[in-house]
């Protein structure tokens, strides 16, 4: 009778062990979810934090382009690394014009004019003061109505689109305009801005446009 009581006595034990570690193993996963889920939350609220920065930016500096405020545009550019222009897409350090953000305003005044790159299609090449490539190519269109992208693009055609392969550690704002039925949606047009962080603050490194290419 002893050994009976003894041996139930055991299992009893055993039982409640089992069922203690089983409830507190339930416990530390749910912990564990609810910090993932808590985790997943902050996540999104940085991101979401950091997409409103980059449209503020991105839409401070279509304002200025609407206006046609060129010096003020050259407040933009990055002090040390100066700015690269891009008539598409697909970017090349090495021919895209580039400018310190002395040359910009220098060259502003001056009214030089400069080879911007070749014209898809017939392949002639656009030679253009400063002003003019801003007005007739640059910001063609009205942008400050475009749809905004951060770190991402809508705007997709048949160009190579090399922006965050050349800029990995860059953040990038993208403005696009959908194309139209009448063209069946092949005349659409993207402003893209990219930035890197100078003291805190960020600049712009390059400005492309891209659209439809034959």
């Amino acid at each position: 009778m002893r050994k009976s009581i003894l041996v139930l006595t055991m299992l009893c034990l055993i039982c409640c062990k089992k069922e203690n570690t089983e409830q507190q193993s339930l416990v530390l996963d749910s912990s564990k979810n609810s910090i993932d889920s808590a985790n997943i939350v902050l996540d999104t609220v940085r991101i979401e934090s950091q997409s409103q920065k980059f449209r503020n930016l991105n839409n401070e500096i279509l304002d200025v382009l609407k206006d046609k405020n060129y010096k003020e545009f050259a407040t933009y550019i990055h002090p040390e690394k100066g700015v690269n222009f891009s008539m598409y897409a697909h970017l090349n350090p090495q021919k895209d014009k580039h400018f310190t953000r002395e040359e910009f305003n220098l060259h502003l005044e001056k009214n030089t004019q400069f080879t911007w790159g070749q014209k898809d299609g017939s392949g002639d090449p656009l030679v253009l003061p400063i002003k003019n490539y801003f007005r007739e190519w640059l910001f063609k269109r009205d942008f400050t109505a475009a749809e905004f992208s951060f770190n991402q693009f809508k705007g997709k055609g048949n160009t190579l689109n090399n922006i965050q392969k050349i800029y990995p550690d860059a953040e990038v704002t993208e403005n696009y305009i959908p194309g139209t039925e009448i063209y069946s949606g092949m005349d659409w047009n993207s402003l893209i801005f990219v930035f890197e962080e100078y003291n805190g603050l960020y600049y712009l490194v390059a400005v492309a446009n891209n659209s439809w290419t034959v």
